[in-house]
């Protein structure tokens, strides 16, 4: 049986549809390289960790959390079995396809009210699980790492993508503060992490994450428009058919 982060049957059915906050779809752009030694798709597991950097004051850690990614991922399932994966609502009453949950002292949360920080799970009425050593770990690690020390993650939102999910282009801008960056942690299955400028019309290029790869990105490029191309059919011994993904924000 695949590693499968459980999620419910009536998630797994859920329409695939991921509406940006302003309806736009991710355009097809310009790819970058993602790799050093011809890989794509497949895991680069034979290479040391590297950086790559995509933008100003943005980089790729590759393979960053490679070494912790189990324990990630184990510590991931106790969330999910405290805040079950659910799939939120849009203000304009549209689904999205990724399934989504959060840990720390504040949770990322949509519905008919609009987007924001919230300190309880709407679904259970408790507040949301602790924030998990390991993640605290990685997070602050990566975003040393790309230059940004002293990094204290208050939320950490959990997706998860099956085959044909993706995230369109957006801003993340529901944060208080927005001089602290953002780190992302990808796990499982590989995905093209589409990265543009601070104008929606702004040039979008593409770069594969692998198992492992850590995205940061702050400074000049917080409020980056940023998605995720539609995922691709694929199995990987992790997590099997589905892709983690792992970000982690200072709200305020």
């Amino acid at each position: 049986m695949p590693p499968d982060i459980p999620i419910d049957a009536e998630q797994r059915a859920c329409p695939d549809t991921a509406p940006a906050r302003d309806g736009a779809r991710a355009q097809p752009a310009a790819s970058g390289s993602g790799q050093r030694s011809g890989h794509l798709f497949g895991d680069p597991d034979d290479e040391a960790p590297w950086e790559e950097a995509i933008a100003p004051g943005a980089v790729l850690l590759r393979r960053h959390a490679s070494a912790q990614a189990e324990a990630l991922l184990a510590a991931a399932r106790q969330v999910v079995a405290t805040a079950p994966l659910r799939h939120l609502v849009t203000p304009g009453g549209k689904t999205m396809s990724v399934a989504m949950t959060n840990c720390g002292d504040w949770g990322w949360v949509s519905d008919r009210r609009g987007y924001r920080y919230d300190p309880v799970d709407p679904a259970s009425g408790r507040p949301w699980p602790p924030m998990p050593d390991i993640f605290l770990e990685v997070a602050r690690g990566a975003a040393e790492r790309a230059g940004y020390p002293g990094f204290a993650p208050q939320a950490c939102l959990m997706n998860l993508y099956r085959p044909g999910t993706r995230l369109t282009l957006h801003q993340d801008r529901d944060e208080l503060d927005l001089a602290a960056p953002i780190v992302s942690v990808s796990l499982g299955l590989p995905a093209i992490f589409l990265f543009g400028g601070l104008q929606r019309s702004d040039r979008t290029r593409r770069f594969p994450l692998h198992h492992g790869d850590v995205a940061v990105w702050g400074g000049p490029s917080r409020l980056a428009f940023h998605g995720i191309a539609p995922l691709a059919e694929g199995h990987h011994p992790a997590t099997g058919s589905v892709r983690v993904n792992l970000t982690f924000r200072k709200t305020r």
